[in-house]
């Protein structure tokens, strides 16, 4: 037997591995002929360079400059943001900062919603760098110059299941979403309860972070892989930037969702606690939510009283979560909590050790497209009101001189959703009615009220009857929305009214995107 050195062996083998590829390349063609198929052959390529394009800290950029770059940002193209830091919040003005330094120009900026602390808007809106705004609120000065004409476009205020519904038929394409969390991993995994910055549950978040053509994570802390739990995951991010803070996360309570101390607030929910119980609806196993302003969320407080008293639990309580319902959480009389917005600090914290504190999106809590909103197992709703008429049509986004000065929130998408919503509100606000013939702006359309609480007395939606059957026989006195009316006008009289242009400064969407109403520029 004839020995070949090794090297011929070697080239040997060699040749008929380059023979056998070929002819496994020359199979693969036939199929793709004979199969009309148009499939890609296989291209081998060494290890290296897969490892080369796909490196373990490719997604770290060194500055917010190199992110937006690399972002693909250009003139024309939708920014988005979300709010769960609330009046603390920090990125959208860091990062829109950025962007005007880098020369962009005619953006649309598509935040969850915005606030006071967001005032430096108004510049960019004026040197061109944002020419429309989609949000469910708009608060302090960027409000107020918004409501004087600012926007060459209506601003597009939506409701937080509505925005959702918005981004997935198409209207609201979001091209980048820049979203701040406390901490994150360095492949983009991140959640809003480890890290200095505790948010909360990041559920307005987590629509951007499916939804955009590039997410950029801006994070106060880069954690070790693989962070868990992720309220958003690797998969669904692009970039990250490490920056010194995303927001402060003392001030997500302050405002509209702090806890009252106010004497008339705490009288008006506590005869909201005193209709819940006697509504048909207080029973084993019931749910519900309660909104921002102080009587509605004090609700939650009378209510535990009354739930041990009668040996009741709440299967559940949803959307912005509170330090009161965290508290009657860990008591047990709320098994679960569906959070999509963590409203105080305590909320925040607990998502980290209640494994029953459960973290939900916009699109579970309130979209009106979504398969499956929570908001449509929900029982009871106590909702705040800036207005509210005779027709029951409620307004929660501009003040009584016309300006913006609110948030459609979940307004309308928990109204109409629940069994039972509540309306809480003073009859007047020092000589203002919030009582009144025809609100300015309806929010939610007085179809889906069903019952007005304030501290002169409380009216039942003629559509209800039911219901004030059902308090009456309880002993608890209701008179009609018209008699009402008329005690606000003895106490306050007729207010001027506002004159207004006929300019259009916001257009009013309802969670299934249709038009509800418009705001007009008020006359200056």
């Amino acid at each position: 037997m004839q020995n070949f050195p090794a090297s011929a062996k070697n080239k040997a083998i060699k040749m008929t591995q380059k023979i056998e590829q070929s002819q496994r390349q020359e199979r693969v063609a036939a199929w793709n002929r004979r199969a009309e198929c148009d499939l890609a052959a296989f291209q081998n390529s060494p290890k290296q360079t897969y490892q080369a394009e796909k490196a373990r800290d490719r997604k770290l950029c060194a500055n917010l400059e190199e992110a937006i770059r690399r972002s693909g940002l250009q003139d024309g193209m939708t920014v988005s943001f979300h709010h769960a830091f609330r009046g603390g919040d920090l990125t959208v003005n860091m990062v829109m900062d950025v962007i005007a330094k880098m020369g962009f120009k005619n953006l649309t900026l598509a935040s969850s919603s915005l606030s006071d602390c967001h005032a430096p808007l108004v510049e960019h809106i004026r040197q061109g760098v944002v020419t429309r705004i989609y949000t469910s609120g708009l608060r302090g000065p960027l409000a107020e110059e918004i409501s004087r004409g600012l926007l060459a476009e209506p601003v597009q205020i939506h409701s937080h299941g509505g925005r959702v519904h918005l981004v997935q038929s198409g209207e609201l394409n979001i091209d980048v979403a820049f979203l701040g969390v406390p901490s994150c991993d360095e492949f983009g995994n991140a959640n809003g309860y480890s890290g200095k910055a505790c948010c909360g549950s990041l559920g307005y978040a987590m629509v951007d972070a499916d939804n955009a053509k590039q997410v950029v994570m801006l994070t106060e802390e880069l954690l070790p892989y693989p962070h868990n739990p992720a309220s958003i995951e690797q998969d669904q991010v692009d970039l990250i930037v490490k920056v010194d803070r995303v927001g402060d996360a003392a001030k997500i309570g302050a405002g509209a969702t702090r806890m009252t101390t106010n004497p008339r607030e705490l009288l008006i929910a506590r005869s909201a606690a005193d209709v819940i119980v006697n509504s048909g609806y207080f029973k084993e196993g019931f749910s519900m939510q309660t909104g921002t302003g102080g009587a509605s969320l004090a609700v939650t407080r009378f209510l535990e009283d009354k739930m041990r008293s009668r040996d009741i639990r709440a299967d559940f309580a949803l959307g912005g979560i509170t330090a009161t319902m965290v508290d009657l959480h860990e008591k047990g009389l709320i098994r679960k909590l569906l959070d999509v917005q963590s409203f105080d600090s305590h909320a925040a914290q607990s998502l980290a050790r209640n494994p029953n504190h459960i973290e939900i999106s916009a699109n579970q809590y309130a979209n009106w497209g979504s398969k499956g909103a929570a908001v449509d197992r929900l029982d009871v709703v106590v909702l705040s009101a800036l207005e509210i008429d005779t027709q029951f049509n409620v307004n929660v986004l501009t003040g009584s001189d016309g300006v913006l000065r609110g948030a459609s929130g979940g307004h309308c998408d928990t109204a109409i959703a629940s069994a039972l919503s509540i309306i809480v509100a003073p009859l007047v606000r020092g000589r203002i009615p919030t009582l009144v013939d025809n609100v300015l702006t309806c929010i939610t359309p007085g179809s889906s009220v069903d019952i007005l609480v304030t501290d002169h007395g409380i009216a039942v939606n003629p559509a209800r009857p039911e219901l004030a059957e059902r308090l009456q026989e309880a002993g608890i006195k209701v008179v009609s929305i018209e008699w009402l009316r008329e005690r606000a006008r003895l106490l306050t009289g007729e207010p001027q009214p506002i004159e207004f242009t006929d300019r259009v400064v916001a257009v009013v969407r309802y969670r299934d995107g249709s038009v509800i109403d418009v705001v007009h520029q008020v006359k200056e």
